[in-house]
């Protein structure tokens, strides 16, 4: 029922003008660029784990702009019927997803990379776009000191609650 919530929520996703507005003013200037182009499941997806973050009182600047672009690296070439083949692939056959994926961005698996490592190129991309190195790290997964991996594991927890 999960995936079935997910599903719909991602067909129905909308942002509204505030919301936009709050990320806008957190966010630097080439990170806008990166979260305006998104798609707007995505950007409702990470607005939401920004809402769930801060509702935990967890309202750390770099945690949040981690929250915004973690999911950045998706893009157009990600459709939903590669994420749904991506979540079915994954549960039942992960070795499968693995060999099906290619890291050459002209080919029709491209896509199937995308949603394996979608992590490290969004951190990639936020890296280039002027993001704090915390927040890279943040979601790179290699956050460091007792505070900032408590604050990692709290972004992940919240992402994987929708």
């Amino acid at each position: 029922m999960h995936r079935v919530a997910q599903f719909v929520a991602h067909v129905r996703a909308r942002v509204d003008a505030a919301e936009e507005a709050d990320a806008r003013r957190v966010l630097p200037d080439a990170a806008w660029q990166l979260f305006a182009r998104m798609p707007v499941a995505d950007r409702r997806h990470a607005l939401d784990v920004v809402a769930r973050l801060r509702a935990a009182g967890d309202d750390d600047l770099d945690l949040v702009i981690a929250a915004l672009l973690h999911d950045v690296a998706k893009g157009s070439r990600l459709r939903l019927w590669h994420r749904v083949a991506g979540v079915l692939l994954e549960a039942v056959a992960p070795s499968l997803l693995r060999r099906l994926a290619s890291d050459d961005a002209g080919s029709w698996r491209y896509p199937f990379h995308l949603y394996l490592h979608h992590g490290s190129l969004s951190a990639d991309l936020a890296e280039w776009a002027g993001c704090p190195p915390r927040a890279v790290a943040f979601m790179r997964g290699t956050a460091s000191g007792s505070g900032d991996v408590r604050l990692a594991h709290a972004l992940k927890v919240a992402d994987d609650a929708s």
